[in-house]
């Protein structure tokens, strides 16, 4: 009964914090006071429930270092000028009949080699979004592009931080899990195309408002060498380098080609690269500032408090009855769309995609076990489930902060076509291949 208890008060700072605005970290930080006092109370020692904690907190390391880098090159990447290259330059491949096309296109790339999709649409996404609106596009099929574009890489690029926290809690290896992911992506991906083929088609842009394309090209020297930190980060992973050295690569590049290329000074050039890029022409400063190690920091701590929150959970026995009851419907319904379930579920409830993960591969994963899938097949199904769907639901904050980034309505949501093909064409694929295998069988 105190367990059922902590989660409803649990459950309610979430909701309080999401409804108010204020950081999830004040309501993961309560769930730990809470639930560790409840432990105390049920007997459980302080020294098991660290210990637990720890156990959890510490596959996490590795994520960090990641954050950091990915904080470096965001803010490296806007001063050095590769992402106003990718939009100056994407921007001009439109032609009418194919704007939502382009947008989900440009996205899609910007957000691959990014690897964040908070970026991607903070970038990109507002600039596209103000030529739909000049343009007399709907925004709401504008915004939905955008964010399936923005969530193809979270969900596979190297760099993604959601890619490297699902292999860390389920310690598999990232690029064995990119290379699956890739594989079971081309199917959604060319429906995705199709259907925005479709909605381009039907909503034509009237005219492009090159104001911004003019700021572009003050505010930076366009040249082609502003491609290579971008060309690093996509080739060097696939040559197996780590995936840390490479955005160490391409974050040293994006350095020199700003101070040598759009002449910054090297102190002020690494001032950036922690606090954050500012551009100098004002009417790029709603799109092209921010980045920096700092703004990594809350990011980085949530990730960890929920780590040692997941671990507390788990060393209490606080998941237990939640497990039976998932590996009960695992065994009545599937891995699969039990994974879907959980995801689902717990990307309603807990808002945030650290949290879904760090709590949805404990409870997956004995029911994983016991039909004898690997931790692969869980990181895969994750991916493929918890990762994306979080971007369909309006108040989780993995679509409710892009939807404010572009000031676009709930109802993109109909239109981020991307994160619904995902699960659904990869359940089908495993719906076929058990079908043909049980038919081999017989």
């Amino acid at each position: 009964m105190s367990i059922f208890l902590g989660f409803a008060v649990f459950i309610a700072a979430m909701v309080t914090c999401v409804a108010l605005n204020l950081e999830l970290l004040l309501a993961v930080l309560m769930g730990v006071v809470l639930f560790g006092i409840i432990g105390f109370f049920r007997g459980a020692a302080p020294v098991q429930m660290w210990q637990g904690m720890w156990r959890e907190g510490r596959k996490l390391l590795p994520v960090l270092g990641i954050f950091v880098c990915i904080g470096a090159i965001t803010a490296l990447w806007r001063s050095c000028g590769t992402i106003a290259f990718f939009i100056y330059y994407g921007v001009q491949l439109i032609t009418p009949p194919v704007f939502i096309l382009v947008a989900f296109g440009l996205t899609c790339l910007l957000s691959y080699a990014l690897g964040t999709s908070f970026g991607v649409v903070g970038t990109a996404g507002i600039i596209l979004l103000a030529l739909a609106r000049s343009g007399g596009v709907d925004p709401l099929v504008t915004a939905g592009a955008v964010m399936s574009g923005a969530y193809f890489g979270d969900r596979c690029s190297p760099a993604s931080s959601s890619a490297t926290l699902v292999a860390a809690v389920t310690e598999t290896k990232l690029y064995d899990n990119l290379r699956a992911m890739v594989r079971t992506g081309w199917l959604p991906l060319a429906a995705t195309v199709a259907v925005y083929g479709v909605l381009s088609a039907a909503n034509p842009i009237g005219a492009v408002d090159d104001t911004m394309l003019q700021a572009l090209e003050r505010g930076f020297n366009l040249s082609w060498w502003t491609l290579l930190p971008a060309a690093l980060m996509l080739l060097l992973p696939l040559l197996r380098v780590p995936v840390r050295m490479a955005m160490l690569c391409s974050s040293l590049t994006a350095l020199a080609v700003t101070v040598v290329l759009q002449g910054m000074a090297l102190p002020q050039a690494l001032w950036a690269a922690v606090v954050g890029y500012t551009p100098q022409e004002e009417l790029l400063g709603a799109v092209l500032s921010g980045g920096g190690i700092v703004s990594m920091v809350k990011s980085s701590v949530l990730v960890m408090a929920t780590g040692m929150f997941s671990g507390l959970l788990m060393s209490m026995g606080a998941l237990n009855g939640v497990k039976e009851q998932v590996e009960r419907l695992a065994r009545r319904w599937g891995l699969f769309p039990t994974t879907v379930v959980v995801g689902l579920l717990s990307g309603m409830v807990f808002c945030n995609q650290s949290i879904m993960c760090m709590l949805g591969a404990p409870l997956l994963q004995d029911a994983y076990e016991s039909q004898g899938a690997d931790r692969s097949r869980l990181a895969l199904d994750l991916e493929n489930s918890s990762i994306v769907l979080a971007a369909v639901i309006p108040w989780n904050i993995a679509c409710s902060i892009p939807l404010q980034m572009l000031g676009a309505g709930s109802g993109a949501v109909l239109y981020t076509v991307l994160p619904y093909m995902i699960p659904l064409c990869y359940g089908l694929t495993l719906m076929g291949r058990r079908r043909v295998w049980q038919e081999r069988k017989v």
